[in-house]
């Protein structure tokens, strides 16, 4: 077999891991909530730790790239993963596993910066159309059957192991790519952009912990006023870094282009609006209606097979129709679909969440095309890599604020239903039922009272659940108004630079 396809099957077996481990992780949530005795926020930097590192690396890894050689990068992002992924296995309590969350991140990151680069450096002309279907069917696939592999792996053998399974698929991917990728570098590497990635790592996760730690410590404390002004300035002052460098990290340049700042907060509002979602709803699932992981990634799956299936349809119709369109439309859908979901009641059945599933992932199918051939193609051929590595940083951020921020909505209307049901429960009552760990609760809980906390705890998750249902859904409908509106046709560039006729998506 030539190289470049030994290349391709290294890097869709790295991109299928890194992004597993994005949907995967999010069935078995409450049975590393009971094994680790896990707070709702130690919940949410599972997901967050992983999703802020991958988003703040991703475009200095890049770099690092350019310099070193992207075979070297991607091996050592590849390595790092690995490590991680056992780690994150062993873990005994929720901060050692949040951190191997970290470090499978900042690995993460410099497998998915590279692997694009490792396709464009094997393949040219058609080849290399053919390879990014390949590469994209495998992003799809990932997310398809993501939930279905992690409740099969938790059920089956326990949490663990949905990291465990990386360690053996990783060592033989390493071999694979020192065996047979080549080590090529670019021939002007960029400088990197040291103080844009200290200002903007360090806001970001300054913003994300007040955001997550906002409820339990007050709003008014130093402890969540500091780091919060702190993000603040940190964010401005990268956006400042960003103006003044001439290697800056993130080129605000591009934003210039109204298409292109459209595209970005189209990106950030599918990952805040539904995809963070996904943690709250496989709490609903799992701890309010009783499913198991398994169960609860079989119903997950009208939506993720129906995302998978429409998005190529999508990129067919992308010819036809304007993109613009298609990113407005697939967000309402987005956004239609929460509301759906939304008015869950007190005995109803997963099958209330049903036909929002199907709206959503048809949404979601529809969107993720566009937004794919809309970054890079509203900018010179030449900016591509840069236009598709912000991209991919605006999507983890926007899962990283969304978790953060809908779980401060959630957690408070969690305390204040609470208070209204069972001004009487026990300490820290609020914070386990908002964890999912209500059983638990109201076992620990006098005999008498427990019939009683069990309906108060229910519907309170349940008042807390449908808040941020309206919350994501209008995080969705503003994404709608705004892609539509800054999207513009004639934002599109030909390969020659020049406004191109008509823009197609990739699917």
């Amino acid at each position: 077999m030539q190289r470049k396809w030994w290349t391709l099957i290294a890097v869709c077996v790295a991109t299928f891991m890194l992004l597993l481990d994005i949907t995967v992780v999010n069935v078995a949530l409450p049975d590393i909530q009971r094994d680790l005795d896990a707070g709702l926020s130690s919940l949410q930097w599972v997901i967050d730790a992983y999703a802020l590192t991958l988003a703040v690396f991703m475009l200095t890894a890049g770099s690092f790239a350019d310099r070193i050689g992207r075979r070297q990068v991607f091996s050592a992002g590849f390595a790092v993963f690995t490590i991680a992924s056992f780690l994150c296995g062993v873990s005994g309590n929720a901060t050692l596993l949040n951190l191997a969350r970290g470090l499978q991140g900042v690995g993460g990151a410099a497998m998915f910066a590279t692997s694009l680069a490792l396709i464009a450096q094997e393949f040219q002309g058609r080849e290399r159309g053919t390879a990014i279907g390949v590469w994209g069917a495998t992003i799809g696939g990932a997310v398809a059957i993501g939930p279905l592999v992690g409740g099969a792996l938790t059920e089956g053998l326990g949490w663990e192991w949905i990291f465990f399974v990386n360690v053996p698929i990783g060592i033989g991917a390493i071999a694979l790519t020192g065996w047979k990728v080549a080590n090529l570098k670019a021939p002007d590497p960029e400088p990197i952009d040291w103080p844009g990635l200290a200002a903007f790592s360090l806001g970001l996760f300054a913003l994300i912990f007040g955001l997550i730690r906002g409820n339990p410590e007050g709003w008014s404390s130093p402890q969540i006023v500091g780091p919060l002004v702190a993000a603040g300035v940190l964010l401005v002052a990268f956006v400042a870094i960003e103006h003044r460098t001439d290697h800056a990290m993130l080129d605000l340049s591009l934003f210039r282009k109204p298409a292109f700042a459209g595209v970005s907060i189209v990106a950030i509002a599918l990952s805040a609006g539904m995809f963070s979602m996904f943690l709250y709803i496989t709490l609903y699932v799992q701890d309010v209606l009783g499913y198991s992981p398994l169960g609860a990634g079989l119903r997950f799956l009208p939506l993720t097979l129906l995302s998978f299936f429409v998005a190529p349809v999508a990129g067919r119709l992308s010819s036809r129709l304007p993109v613009r369109g298609l990113l407005g439309i697939g967000l309402a859908l987005v956004g239609s679909a929460l509301l759906l979901m939304h008015g869950v009641v007190l005995g109803d059945d997963w099958t209330t969440l049903l036909a929002g599933f199907f709206v959503a992932g048809a949404g979601i199918g529809i969107v993720n095309p566009g937004i794919a051939s809309t970054a890079i193609g509203v900018v010179a051929p030449a900016r591509a890599g840069m236009a598709s590595g912000i991209n991919n940083t605006f999507r983890q951020v926007g899962i990283a604020t969304g978790v953060a921020a809908l779980g401060a909505i959630f957690q408070s209307q969690i305390a204040v239903k609470l208070s209204e049901l069972a001004p009487h429960a026990p300490p820290g009552f609020s914070d386990a039922v908002s964890s999912g760990a209500i059983q638990a609760a109201i076992q620990a809980a006098p005999a008498a009272s427990q019939a009683q906390l069990a309906n108060a705890a229910d519907r309170a998750f349940i008042s807390g659940f449908n808040e941020i249902l309206l919350v994501g859904a209008a995080i969705a409908f503003a994404g709608s108004l705004l892609g539509f509106a800054l999207v513009r046709g004639r934002d599109f560039v030909a390969e020659h630079g020049e406004p191109a006729a008509e823009p197609i998506a990739a699917t």
